[in-house]
């Protein structure tokens, strides 16, 4: 009686079965490590904290000077505007070098840094950004002393972005 050629996976001692039941261990590793990832890259107030002292090292952080104009209800999480405008003449010796904003509970603390010149005429920003829930908006200047000035605002939002559904 003659004996059928084996497969090549059958002579490797791997059968089509092992090589689909590998793949869907593999697949299932991956979703995991992704969810356990997003899970634990959401923003607090203490990695904003962290952000901030990334930003400004361990200098005084004085209020005033910086005003955020930004709603304190808003409806849709997608589309939040937001102006931050600073108190400086933006002289050659005296302006605003720096406007970094923060935020409590996105996926990541920094919303945007803009940088500014004498030549820039004013030290003011407007644009719109997303937010995940309610939360406070830190806005941190810093000027061309090297002091820094900030200002904070909260913020509810009704309908979250930034957010996936991760069950």
């Amino acid at each position: 009686m003659k004996q059928r050629p084996q497969d090549r996976t059958e002579q490797m001692g791997a059968t089509r079965r092992d090589f689909l039941e590998r793949t869907a261990c593999l697949a299932s590793g991956i979703a995991f490590m992704s969810v356990a990832a997003t899970r634990s890259s959401r923003a607090t107030p203490e990695t904003m904290t962290a952000a901030i002292r990334k930003t400004v090292g361990e200098a005084p952080i004085r209020k005033g000077k910086v005003m955020i104009d930004v709603p304190p209800l808003v409806e849709n999480g997608n589309t939040v505007p937001v102006s931050v405008s600073v108190d400086s003449p933006m002289t050659a010796s005296d302006y605003v070098k720096s406007i970094h904003l923060f935020n409590e509970k996105n996926p990541q603390p920094y919303l945007i840094d803009a940088y500014f010149s004498p030549r820039s005429g004013k030290a003011a920003l407007s644009t719109r950004i997303k937010l995940a829930d309610a939360q406070k908006i830190v806005a941190v200047a810093q000027l061309s002393d090297g002091s820094f000035w900030s200002d904070e605002a909260d913020v509810i939002v009704t309908i979250a972005a930034c957010v996936e559904d991760l069950q």
